[in-house]
């Protein structure tokens, strides 16, 4: 699969991913990589290349789901040998296609999901084999070893009670239009933006376990970790660096890595631009 150039890339939406992908790591988020600190063996320059490589296959024009969503993970495995951005496409790609179509997104967004195929259902199952995370994992019904036999979003109703990111196929992205994009709106970017996007992770983080977390760690470390977020309301608040790198550096002592909630945020980060430009 070679990668979209040209008039099959819509720059508007390549434009917006990239932002969304830098800004998420730009800011301090606790226990997540980012430009203050690396984390769980990973980089910035990890997730940048990924970002710039997935970029193309995100904004490509027409194209569906599960082509998107495979072709940026075969290119970012390429690039940097590693998943980084599993979450970040399974959430973006979605947006995207929706965005391409030019009416209103969310209505958008409601049809393409009622109307995911079961070739989506393989492409994605092949781009979660390449990137290995543990993500919708083994079950009796769906298993991501076997091919599907049903649509894209049926499979990730199966997966919906453990894995947040699967939940959005069957909710219609409810997460990020009733926590994300409250968060984004509500917190105005003067002064230094990085606000913003703290304030949208911290929205996450702090309402509902991070079921990265809870596959990593169990359901008692994911809801501790919640509480510890909601009792740094006032350190995302004030953007305090201190305390928030002294609570990073203790996530990642433990291994703790809120990683679902670090992807919401760039969806959302995404999700806003999109609508932006409308």
């Amino acid at each position: 699969m070679s990668a979209p150039s040209g008039p099959a890339v819509d720059p508007r939406l390549a434009d917006a991913f990239l932002a969304a992908c830098l800004a998420e790591l730009r800011a301090p988020k606790p226990g997540n990589v980012h430009d203050f600190a690396p984390g769980h063996r990973m980089t910035v320059a990890d997730f940048e290349t990924s970002a710039a490589v997935s970029a193309p296959y995100i904004a490509w024009r027409g194209a569906r789901i599960g082509d998107r969503v495979l072709g940026a993970m075969r290119a970012t495995v390429a690039a940097v040998g590693c998943n980084t951005n599993l979450g970040i496409l399974l959430l973006t790609a979605p947006i995207a296609m929706a965005a391409g179509q030019g009416g209103d997104l969310r209505r958008e967004l409601h049809a393409i999901l009622a109307n995911t195929t079961v070739e989506d259902a393989e492409k994605v199952f092949e781009a979660i084999r390449i990137a290995n995370p543990g993500g919708l994992g083994r079950s009796e019904s769906h298993d991501v070893a076997a091919k599907p036999l049903v649509t894209l979003t049926q499979a990730m109703a199966e997966a919906a009670d453990r894995d947040r990111i699967a939940l959005q196929f069957v909710t219609c992205f409810d997460d990020l239009f009733s926590i994300g994009l409250p968060a984004w709106r509500r917190s105005e970017p003067a002064g230094d933006p990085l606000r913003r996007t703290l304030a949208v992770y911290h929205a996450y983080a702090s309402a509902m376990p991070d079921t990265h977390v809870t596959r990593k760690h169990g359901p008692e470390v994911a809801e501790a970790t919640r509480i510890k977020f909601a009792e740094h309301r006032e350190a995302f608040a004030n953007y305090d660096i201190s305390q928030l790198l002294n609570y990073d550096r203790e996530l990642k002592v433990l291994g703790v890595n809120p990683g679902t909630s670090a992807d919401l945020t760039v969806a959302t980060e995404f999700l806003a631009r999109a609508l932006e430009d409308k």
